[in-house]
């Protein structure tokens, strides 16, 4: 992978990494770390994480080369009308909700590859892949694996720091309806409206984003201010999700997040990042963790909603359905 060279005025990020070597064979430990900073920020930056980066740079690469397509080539992979849920998504169609302007991006999204037969496979769709990258399958099919399995290894993390059983999400997420991300932010005019990403959050479980080394990320404080995340090169944003935060009661929050436009001296340069959108199985019914409701917490959400509902009701609100 091919990377432009970043500021040196970067800015500091407001979130220390937490090191999963740090805590190689202590899960406990990880969980009250990680949990403490999903706790207070809705965000944590983990580094240490095993992943494969040449696998990594192999799947990023080759959505360099999609992305350099001409853009009748790659409306050919674009499915109107189905949320973005497969293939490509080009510019001018996502917006954050209930935002004014879209988003100054496209993307491409892989989900689970489904046996013939299997029930869920009337909720998620089948895979695309553009012939004119031949490596890109399998590229991208590692890299989903990977996020997947690192996904897995979170949950463990978070489950022990909620006092649920370790594997507690192992059966709600095994065949969940999770998306790997390709983005491409491209340069910025000076004129540009709109931002890269408006202020959101995320309808899924947990996200795990690499490629934020980039300036760009923001969080909203609980004050109101934007805090950066700018984390060491190779590490991993993770944010929780709507549906966690609904499953949690807020005790885990989802904390509104952003991407804003480069400064002056970087508005030449493209950014890529690769989101992994963790979500729950599509009929895992989402309920409040009696845990997480007491006097001092009520249940902000008495009535339960399947993952699936909840996921269409969201992509209705940011204009892909």
């Amino acid at each position: 992978m091919t990377a432009e060279p970043l500021s040196s005025a970067a800015p500091r990020s407001a979130i220390a990494p937490v090191s999963m070597a740090a805590w190689a064979g202590d899960l406990p430990g990880l969980a009250e770390a990680l949990g403490a900073s999903f706790a207070r920020y809705g965000f944590a930056v983990v580094s240490d994480h095993g992943l494969d980066m040449s696998a990594i740079e192999a799947a990023i690469d080759d959505a360099r080369a999609f992305f350099a397509l001409p853009a009748e080539t790659k409306m050919a992979y674009h499915e109107p009308g189905t949320g973005g849920a497969r293939g490509y998504t080009p510019f001018g169609k996502e917006a954050a909700k209930d935002a004014d302007v879209v988003d100054l991006k496209e993307f491409w999204h892989t989900g689970r590859d489904l046996p013939e037969g299997h029930p869920y496979r009337a909720m998620m769709r089948d895979n695309l892949w553009p012939a004119e990258v031949p490596t890109f399958k399998p590229n991208v099919q590692a890299m989903f694996r990977a996020m997947d399995d690192l996904g897995a290894v979170l949950l463990q993390a978070i489950a022990r720091y909620l006092d649920l059983p370790q594997d507690w999400f192992a059966d709600k997420v095994d065949m969940g309806n999770s998306v790997l991300r390709l983005l491409h932010y491209p340069p910025i005019p000076a004129d540009a409206p709109g931002v890269r990403a408006g202020a959101h959050e995320d309808i899924n479980v947990i996200t795990l984003l690499l490629g934020a080394e980039e300036a760009g990320l923001q969080l909203k404080d609980r004050d109101g201010q934007w805090l950066d995340i700018a984390p060491p090169p190779g590490a991993l944003v993770v944010n929780i999700g709507d549906m966690m935060q609904r499953l949690t009661n807020h005790v885990l929050p989802s904390t509104t997040h952003r991407v804003v436009n480069p400064a002056p001296e970087r508005r030449g340069f493209a950014r890529y990042s690769t989101p992994f959108f963790l979500h729950f199985n599509p009929d895992f019914e989402i309920a409040t963790l009696p845990s997480c409701v007491s006097a001092d917490r009520p249940d902000r959400y008495p009535e339960p909603i399947t993952a699936q509902d909840y996921l269409l009701q969201r992509l209705r609100e940011i204009r892909l359905l």
